[in-house]
């Protein structure tokens, strides 16, 4: 979300600013002075959720997490997906001018539907993207009823 700012500036052409409402909070909750006095920022990846007729559809982006590094589990109805990635090595001498990527753990758990069935999961990997498929119960599926003649 993004407002915008008229400037005129005193002057002849006015100028319009983009400004996000969140970003002052965004900088002072991730502020670490342990960090060398910048922002902390941390990995947070981004996921996806759509319901077919068949299954639960879960896609994540998870670029640069090697399958190593990624715990996926089931417990309780309450599927966790954890992992990590990790930071480049910086080396001795080298100035970054820019440095937005975003390295470190992450951890998300999402409640299943009591049609989704647990013992049918399947996950792949590939491409950076995360893709896990789950199963619905045969009693779930919709079916259709014949009329009887």
């Amino acid at each position: 979300m993004a407002l915008t700012l008229r400037n005129n500036n005193g002057g002849g052409v006015a100028r319009q600013v983009a400004r996000d409402p969140f970003h002052m909070a965004r900088e002072l909750l991730s502020w670490d002075p342990l960090f060398g006095g910048r922002p902390a920022t941390a990995f947070s990846p981004a996921f996806e959720v759509k319901e077919t007729n068949d299954a639960f559809v879960l896609k994540a982006d998870l670029p640069g997490v090697a399958e190593n590094d990624l715990d996926i589990a089931v417990h309780n109805n309450v599927l966790s997906v954890s992992g990590t990635r990790n930071a480049e090595e910086r080396n001795e001498g080298e100035t970054y001018a820019l440095y937005e990527r975003q390295f470190g753990s992450f951890s998300r758990s999402f409640s299943l539907p009591d049609m989704a069935d647990g013992e049918r999961i399947d996950a792949s990997l590939a491409n950076g993207v995360l893709t896990l498929t789950i199963g619905k119960k045969a009693e779930a599926k919709p079916r259709k009823i014949p009329l009887k003649k």
